[in-house]
């Protein structure tokens, strides 16, 4: 008997398309859900026969409680190799597998740099007012070189992001918790003294941090005042690195130019959220990650994941 295998959150509905899913076929029977289902009832009435279920980043949450209402599930395959969003402790205690994927640090630090861009510009009340008929030119646009990009963290992607922020001229100022003047330096890049004085002196400031307990609301009321009013915010790593209320009342009150972001606390984003209608928000439905490349890594290596499993030695195990 084939065991059953359900793809979640396929919102363009490429899952079957980006990889070859040929050797699974007389194993597995698959199917794609392509719509959210943020309703616990629906989602277990979805998937609960299935003893495989692959998963979009942290679209849906895996805890605890949603993992014991599914007792035939036996693997979830994630994209990427870290998942915040899954119990991997409840996970093990069920007897449920937990495997990743690779995933390309390029196309999120290309993102940021659509928003940079696209912010420094005026590029979506430009081309709105094209598309209108509205007035031919009516903003004037800021330049980059010579102007400081800042960037809150620099792994991989804040390391491409600096590196294409030094190509355009910028001064590049950076501080994490635990960066080192070192570090910083082969980046070619200087390490601010504190968050405060790299939130001051920054024309740009860029986010590219992991989501945990320690960095949660790391950009806060205090953060937010210390910018400059001609300055932009860009958060295409987590929402939660950024107090959202606070965020919020900069924009309105015009504390801060404005902000591009790509990632919500709630997603998708409600149709009410302020942030889809505030003019100085640039905002894109979380499509850091979203290429053809990372698409084809993503469903080809699952394909991988799941014919590991089932042979009984899994590769690319999270935990």
């Amino acid at each position: 008997m084939k065991q059953r295998c359900a793809v979640l959150d396929d919102y363009q509905g490429v899952a079957l398309s980006s990889a070859d899913w040929s050797p699974l076929a007389d194993r597995v029977d698959v199917r794609v859900l392509r719509e959210h289902l943020t309703d616990r009832d629906a989602l277990v009435a979805a998937i609960e026969d299935c003893e495989i279920v692959v998963v979009m980043r942290e679209r849906t949450p895996m805890d605890a409680e949603l993992l014991k209402r599914l007792p035939r599930l036996r693997l979830i395959v994630t994209s990427g190799m870290r998942n915040a969003s899954i119990d991997l402790d409840a996970a093990a205690g069920l007897g449920i597998t937990v495997c990743g994927t690779a995933s390309s640090s390029e196309p999120p630090a290309e993102l940021t740099w659509a928003l940079i861009l696209g912010l420094a510009r005026q590029v979506r009340t430009e081309a709105q007012a094209l598309r209108e008929g509205g007035p031919w030119q009516s903003t004037v646009g800021m330049d980059l070189a010579g102007r400081t990009l800042g960037l809150v963290g620099l792994g991989k992607i804040g390391g491409r992001v600096a590196r294409i922020g030094l190509a355009f001229g910028m001064d590049v100022l950076t501080w994490s918790p635990n960066l080192t003047r070192e570090r910083a330096a082969e980046h070619g890049v200087t390490l601010a003294a504190d968050k405060r004085e790299l939130m001051e002196r920054s024309d740009i400031v860029s986010l590219h941090m992991v989501l945990s307990d320690r960095t949660r609301g790391l950009i806060g009321e205090a953060e937010l005042d210390a910018m400059r009013p001609s300055a932009y915010l860009v958060n295409t790593s987590r929402a939660g690195l950024v107090d959202g209320e606070a965020l919020l009342r900069a924009l309105r009150e015009g504390r801060i130019a404005g902000a591009g972001l790509d990632v919500y606390a709630t997603e998708p984003l409600a149709a009410d959220d302020p942030l889809r209608t505030l003019p100085n928000v640039l905002a894109l439905p979380h499509l850091g990650y979203v290429t053809e490349g990372n698409y084809a890594r993503y469903f080809g290596q699952a394909v991988e994941d799941i014919e590991a499993f089932l042979a009984g030695a899994p590769v690319r195990v999270l935990g």
